[in-house]
């Protein structure tokens, strides 16, 4: 046959009552774009280009052509009719010198370009018809009026049939203007004019936007899947050997002795810091916020969580969650844990977990020297 030419009809011209979203169903948004657009993105990824003809209601069809201008940017409009089949007629006026003729439910919106190009080579090795279908894996019944179960259908010999179908250009257009009823199913259409069709492997994604549930189904596949980093801190702080308050979790604990620090020690915040900055790979508490920086001299760990927040947020990033495990045998943090909790979370705009815990008398902590926090810090985009 040599170059084979196809041409592609993209049936867009449905009222979309079913789905009840206000709109022609090809032009109800999804994920940013509309269901024709993410029908047009699948043509547009075909291996070979084809002519692309897409047959939209009357009075959609300047959408429809602004639509397949920044998809495509080649093809043609036409207005649909009051059937499917009379849309899929239509389209195929405008087919020209097209060898196989591909015709397209724009609500199979995710349908894989993968499965065109399947479509076209079956029909190009076989010169008949071809169509993309799925087992059938549910039992099926078949029923009388009334519900009565009459027989269970052997569901080996059944297929759920998808689009693109493809066809001959020749028969398809014979088929149609010789047809004597009307179908919603072009395969139908051949075998009542008296030409094979076979089915060839579909493709889970290539399923009908029919219902809310079908659209919220598709907005979950589309909906690109969120990177997310993990940052530890830790940080120590040894007591002060001057009377000095203490600061722990952004909270000052009277009548407790205070850590010695630049700052003002709080490790719980600083350890937090190192986290947020480390995951979001801005640097660490060192070098955003020196000792030798005067500003930050005796400054609270709400100065530096803000800091921290507006760096990760800056970089893309936003803070999902903090977990803080804080070490040492003072002060009792147990009667505080809460407050300490919706302090910290404020002001990261997170949820944030703060346990604490003793290490049984060993090491400085154990010792009474200081206090040491360990903190991990989940963001995401």
């Amino acid at each position: 046959m040599g170059v084979v030419k196809v041409a592609v009809i993209v049936v867009a011209a449905g009222s979309g009552t079913r789905l009840a979203a206000g709109a022609p169903k090809a032009f109800v948004p999804l994920a940013g774009s509309t269901i024709l657009e993410h029908a047009l993105h699948s043509v547009a990824g075909m291996r070979d280009e084809p002519h692309v003809i897409v047959v939209a209601p009357a009075e959609l069809v300047d959408d429809a052509r602004g639509m397949l201008s920044r998809v495509i940017g080649r093809g043609e409009v036409v207005a649909g009719g009051a059937t499917r089949q009379a849309s899929v007629a239509a389209g195929l006026a405008l087919v020209g010198d097209a060898d196989i003729v591909l015709v397209h439910d724009a609500a199979r919106a995710l349908t894989p370009s993968a499965l065109f190009d399947r479509v076209v080579d079956a029909v190009a090795a076989s010169g008949a018809g071809a169509i993309p279908g799925l087992p059938v894996s549910d039992t099926i019944k078949r029923t009388a009026d009334g519900g009565a179960i009459v027989e269970t259908v052997d569901r080996s010999e059944l297929s759920a049939v998808q689009t693109p179908q493809g066809f001959p250009a020749a028969e398809l257009i014979a088929a149609y203007a010789s047809a004597a009823r009307d179908v919603t199913d072009d395969a139908q259409l051949m075998a009542d004019a008296g030409h094979p069709v076979a089915v060839v492997e579909g493709d889970p994604l290539a399923f009908k936007v029919t219902t809310l549930w079908d659209l919220r189904r598709a907005e979950e596949l589309l909906r690109p899947a969120s990177a997310t980093r993990i940052g530890v801190g830790t940080d120590t702080h040894a007591f002060a050997q001057a009377d000095a308050p203490l600061w722990l979790a952004c909270l000052e604990w009277p009548g407790e002795r205070g850590l010695a620090g630049h700052s003002d020690g709080d490790p719980v915040a600083h350890a937090i810091v190192d986290a947020l900055l480390a995951a979001a790979g801005v640097g660490d508490i060192g070098t955003v916020f020196g000792t030798s920086d005067p500003r930050f001299a005796g400054a609270h760990g709400e100065v530096f969580l803000a800091e921290a927040r507006r760096l990760v947020e800056h970089a893309g990033w936003r803070i999902e969650n903090v977990s803080v495990q804080l070490i040492g045998n003072r002060p009792r943090f147990a009667p505080r844990k809460a407050e300490a909790e919706a302090r910290v979370s404020g002001l990261l705009g997170a949820p944030v977990a703060i346990t604490a815990t003793t290490t049984d008398g060993l090491g400085f902590t154990g010792r009474g020297e200081g206090v040491a926090a360990i903190a991990t810090a989940l963001i995401a985009r």
